[in-house]
Formats: structure tokens, C-alpha cells, sequence
């Protein structure tokens, strides 16, 4: 079982904020969520040319809560952040974010990323979220900057899911939600479609509304 997109990031951002993109999975077994995890890249300006991955999660609030532990990181990074980790992507190229089990460990969800233009796969890390089975898929922005920031264009495609079989699961549609503005979010983002795929953007005016429904 696995669930897997394509990001684009076009043009990257030109401020010095965090900007998080990512694809966000839950956990269940055959009785209830275990938890969750979202993997993806990062405009993080901790690191060098600001470009990181990330993949960490959290356990269901039925189980306690709190971060979700997973093996060692084998890219660097920083002692206090264990799920993200540099990762020198590049803005106009496509790379696929991948969630599916672990082949070392049972209850292990294994992240990684590859870059589709030159064919190169990077094993983030396994987290050791529990569960048996992924659903509930989603991919967002999660965005540090003002709300007037220059405009920032991501670009999300291939959206699939393997079943238990190995067959391909396509999804024909995706359902439109935003951050509120007294939760914190902007008014001023957007999403559509473009081609086969959908667009986030920020800094422009909204012409999709909340709970749209965009098919693929």
C-alpha cells in the first residue's frame, strides 16, 4: 500500500520565511487511527540555499498525542529536528513524494522523494507511525510569510494510491479548503486546475471557493 504525488515549485519564494508543502497521510489499523504524517519540501532558511525535505507525524490522541518517533535520518540536519533534513531541490523540477510501508519494520511508514528530471530517489526516513493502512490523503501549503509576500505558484499532479492487490487507485476529483482568516491564514490564496493537475498559489485573488470540488 502506498500514496504518492508530483510537486512543482515555480517560481520559489524570494522571502526568508518558512514555506511547507506537503503530502499528508493518516494511519489506521482494523480497529481505529493510529496517526498521521505529512511528507515534502521545504523554502526553509535554516539551511543552505534554504531548500530541506521533511517527513514527521503525530500519533492519534487516542494513543497519547506527541510526535511520532522514526529511525535516524541518514541527511543532515540539526540535532532539534529530526524530520526535516536538507534537501537541495531545484524550483521548476518535478518530484515525487511517496509514503509506503517500510520493508524493516512492521508499523513503519517509509517517506521518500525522487526527482523525476534526473531519475534520482532519496529515502527520507521510516516513522514509526503504527497502523496497517494509509488514507485520508491531502497535500497543502503551509505558509510562514505575509500575506503579501510575492506571489508563490506550486504545481501538484499524479495524485494515486496502491491497494493492498498493487492496483493503481486515481482519485477523479479533489475538494477545495483554506485556512481561515481569524485561524490565521489569507485571503488572497487560491486554487485550481492546470491541465491534469491543480495549482496553489498565494498573493493573488481568490476565484475558487472554499469547498469547491475540482475534478481531475
Amino acid at each position: 500500500m502506498e500514496v504518492s504525488c508530483v510537486l512543482e515549485v515555480a517560481p520559489p519564494p524570494a522571502v526568508g520565511r518558512l514555506y511547507f508543502w506537503a503530502l499528508q497521510v493518516s494511519f489506521v489499523d482494523d480497529r481505529s487511527a493510529t496517526g498521521g504524517g505529512h511528507t515534502g519540501l521545504q523554502w526553509n532558511p535554516r539551511f543552505a540555499g534554504s531548500t530541506a525535505v521533511n517527513w514527521g507525524g503525530y500519533a492519534d490522541q487516542s494513543r497519547g498525542g506527541g510526535v511520532l518517533p522514526g529511525s535516524p535520518p541518514e541527511l543532515p540536519g540539526f540535532a532539534d529536528d529530526q524530520n526535516t533534513r536538507a534537501f537541495s531541490w531545484r524550483s521548476g523540477r518535478p518530484y515525487r513524494l511517496r509514503v509506503t510501508r517500510s520493508p524493516d519494520r512492521p508499523g513503519a511508514w517509509r517517506a521518500d522523494v525522487t526527482d523525476l528530471q534526473a531519475g534520482d530517489m532519496t529515502v527520507i526516513r521510516d516513522l514509526f507511525g503504527g497502523g496497517s493502512h494509509l488514507v485520508d490523503p491531502v497535500v497543502w501549503s503551509e505558509v510562514f510569510a505575509d500575506c503579501d509576500a510575492p506571489s508563490v505558484t506550486v504545481r501538484w499532479g499524479d495524485f494515486r494510491a496502491l491497494d493492498e492487490s498493487g492496483s493503481p487507485v486515481l482519485p477523479t476529483a479533489v475538494a477545495v479548503s483554506y485556512q481561515s482568516k481569524t485561524d490565521g491564514g489569507c485571503s488572497n490564496t487560491t486554487v485550481d486546475r492546470d491541465g491534469d493537475a491543480i495549482v496553489q498559489m498565494t498573493s493573488v485573488p481568490r476565484t475558487v471557493p472554499q469547498g469547491a470540488v475540482l475534478s481531475l
